[in-house]
């Protein structure tokens, strides 16, 4: 974890380089490109943003990170709960696992307790905030809008006492539905450098587990992975499937990034938008 991460507010200044993080950190993770950095716009123009706990991450001068946070409730017959929400938490890519995810949740769940709130309620990765103490959404009686549960959603109760009273479904800021204008994406896209949009048979990239590079040299058993504007070292996985094609120069494949320097390819994989 760097020592040096400055957790501070956004200022107008870092609107552009938040918007491009995010767009990077999210880019063709739950399909071709993403939408993320449209909702980041929409979220500081909502009368649901709550910009008094939501931060951005700086190191060494350069905004890495940044997390929103948005009022939202949770609805029983004529009950409704208050509670907060986050998304999208971005960290640029070729620094994730470094702490700054870590960093900017623990910063701005103190901000939350001090300011009164009774809970965070998330739809997240089930692997990874678990790990932060959320619980899933079960534990205390609250489902999604269809009222349905599942592993990604989840809680954080920030004042036990007002949260045990909280049941019920749960409903985001309708900021959320508003980023799903394919024009207004397209339209935003055109702002930045254009990247290589990606679909594969196994459906979306998780987050924390498989990342999508491609192959740029190969010397006997090791192979370098282009990711972002990294190189990694990667070897085949003991779970490459070895009736498959042995990946060559230019070839695109799901790897699993390890910071020891023990990476691993998965598998190749083709991308579906070129058929």
């Amino acid at each position: 974890m760097y020592n040096n991460i400055v957790i501070r507010r956004e200022i107008p200044a870092d609107f552009k380089s938040v918007e491009h993080l995010t767009m990077r950190a999210f880019w063709n993770i739950h399909g071709p490109g993403c939408s993320e950095h449209l909702l980041v716009r929409k979220i500081r123009e909502s009368q649901d943003y709550l910009q008094n706990i939501s931060r951005v991450a700086e190191l060494n001068g350069k905004v890495v990170g940044a997390i929103y946070y948005t009022k939202a409730k949770v609805v029983e017959g004529n009950a409704e709960h208050s509670v907060i929400t986050f998304g999208p938490l971005a960290v640029e890519p070729t620094l994730q696992n470094s702490g700054i995810g870590r960093a900017l949740l623990e910063e701005t769940i103190n901000l939350a307790k001090e300011a009164g709130y009774s809970g965070i309620v998330i739809t997240g990765e089930p692997e990874y905030y678990p790990k932060r103490g959320f619980v899933t959404c079960d534990k205390f009686g609250i489902t999604d809008a269809e009222g349905k549960n599942f592993d990604a959603l989840m809680c954080f109760p920030l004042n036990m006492e007002l949260f045990n009273s909280v049941h019920g479904k749960f409903i985001e800021s309708p900021v959320f539905k508003d980023c799903e204008n394919i024009e207004e994406i397209q339209k935003l896209e055109a702002e930045f450098p254009k990247y290589r949009k990606v679909k594969i048979k196994d459906g979306f990239l998780m987050i924390l587990e498989k990342r999508f590079g491609v192959i740029e040299s190969v010397n006997e058993d090791v192979f370098s992975v282009k990711f972002w504007e990294l190189s990694i070292p990667a070897k085949l996985s003991k779970d490459f499937n070895n009736d498959s094609v042995r990946p060559k120069v230019g070839d695109d494949v799901l790897f699993i990034w390890k910071q020891d320097g023990k990476s691993e390819i998965t598998s190749v994989c083709k991308n579906m938008l070129r058929e």
